[in-house]
């Protein structure tokens, strides 16, 4: 009989992930489920709701196999939103971050920008007669539980429409909308219903990469977070709240920290996209002959807030092939990290010393190489990527009552470097000085 465990599921961009954990946070099971992310043009970019948030998250539990399972709790990138039947299928696209549809005039994160509020008027205008409308996390806990609800963390970035306590019924109109059609709040790791009615505990949710961050154990200053995943975030952590110019100031988990920061389209969907150009060459590459990307090619997130941005590649020349383009398709990813560092190193005088990387890019020893040759500090790789699932179970054992609910932090107890990977000094000089460029182009 294998032990207890908790379930936790995050629903990406690419694929649903679910990882099975025991108390001490071992892995003991896990499962993906992969999707298709669409992009019907340049502009956007939509899951088939149906396929991604409904169907991925009962397909990926069931994977897990028969296990002895205490509790669930469903994480999701943010901001997300589709329309559904009155049986919770989705009948629009899941409309994602950065989707031209959720464009306003206003900039800065989706809260400050009202991107979610903006997906939902799409909606409203599209389905006018939906039974809901509704987030990832509502639409998998529907799917999973029978009732669409959803963690308080994930309804802050629909604010004001979620005024701190409930949904505002004077916004909810102004949107053509109602309360009514909206999940039901629960906060962020308490129990919200069951399994199939009558099976484990199923918390209401999370936001992925508030999941990621319980688990990472960069909790100290000096500590930068960085996930390297489809979207590239970069977390440092400080005891300063000033806002820093085209970055994010959030609260960290641990007492008397912030984060500044904020996500970058630089990450997988970009280095993807590039390395899908190329193939996959095995070249060496020389460290002094590698041209320099503009990693946008659907325009930037932070610092520079500016969706209409497209990508380019400069300074290529006849000694240059295949392995140099994509190593500099990395080093593009790193040079945004270390942007983001520099800002706030002007801002808040924060010191780097290292980096702490989770997400499924982890697993590239290129891109992960490439960041630490671009930052010049050392990367500490979680020891288990999918931190957005492992966060999942974290509090998924919140909601089954195994820990207590202001136990949200403890959750660093499970934090487990797998390997370092320390800059390479043959790179240094050469990167620092395409570095420079970058600032130039990117500027």
């Amino acid at each position: 009989m294998s032990p207890p465990v908790t379930v936790g599921i995050d629903i990406g961009t690419s694929s649903v992930k679910a990882v099975a954990a025991d108390e001490e946070g071992h892995v003991v099971a896990s499962a993906r489920v992969p999707h298709e992310m669409r992009v019907p043009s340049p502009g956007r970019l939509e899951h088939d709701a149906n396929d991604a948030w409904r169907a991925g998250p009962r397909r990926a539990l069931a994977e897990l196999g028969d296990l002895d399972v205490r509790g669930v709790s469903v994480a999701a990138m943010v901001p997300s939103l589709t329309a559904v039947d009155a049986d919770g299928v989705p009948t629009q696209p899941g409309l994602l971050y950065g989707d031209d549809r959720g464009h306003t005039n206003v900039r800065g994160n989706p809260v400050e920008s009202g991107e979610l509020l903006a997906f939902m008027r799409w909606l409203v205008h599209e389905a006018p007669n939906a039974h809901g409308y509704w987030p990832a996390q509502a639409v998998a806990n529907h799917a999973l539980g029978g009732e669409a609800v959803l963690d308080t963390s994930t309804a802050a970035t629909a604010y004001p429409l979620f005024d701190w306590q409930s949904w505002d019924a004077q916004v909810a109109t102004q949107l053509g909308a109602s309360p009514e059609q909206l999940p039901r709040l629960v906060p962020t790791g308490f129990a919200a219903q069951q399994i199939d009615g009558d099976g484990p505990p199923l918390a209401s949710g999370c936001i992925d990469a508030l999941a990621e961050q319980l688990v990472a154990g960069a909790d100290e200053d000096g500590d930068v977070l960085v996930l390297l995943g489809t979207t590239l975030i970069v977390w440092a952590v400080t005891p300063a709240s000033d806002p820093v110019p085209g970055l994010y100031n959030l609260p960290h988990t641990a007492a008397g920290k912030m984060l500044v920061g904020g996500p970058s389209n630089a990450g997988g969907l970009f280095c993807n996209w590039a390395g899908g150009l190329l193939g996959a060459p095995s070249r060496p590459v020389d460290p002094g002959r590698v041209p320099v990307w503009v990693p946008y090619p659907r325009g930037e997130r932070s610092p520079l807030d500016d969706p209409d941005r497209r990508a380019s590649l400069a300074d290529l020349d006849l000694t240059h092939h295949a392995a140099s383009v994509r190593r500099a398709a990395f080093e593009a990813s790193g040079f945004v990290a270390r942007r983001i560092l520099d800002l706030a190193r002007e801002h808040h005088g924060i010191n780097p010393r290292r980096l702490v990387a989770s997400g499924g890019g982890t697993r590239v020893d290129e891109w992960v190489q490439a960041v630490a040759d671009a930052t010049a500090l050392p990367v500490d790789c979680v020891l288990v990527p999918e931190g957005g699932a492992l966060g999942s179970a974290w509090l998924a054992r919140i909601a089954a009552g195994l820990e207590e609910p202001t136990a949200m932090t403890d959750a660093r107890r499970w934090a487990r470097t797998g390997r370092t990977v320390e800059p390479d000094p043959a790179w240094l000089e050469h990167v620092a000085e395409r570095y420079e460029r970058f600032r130039v182009l990117a500027a």
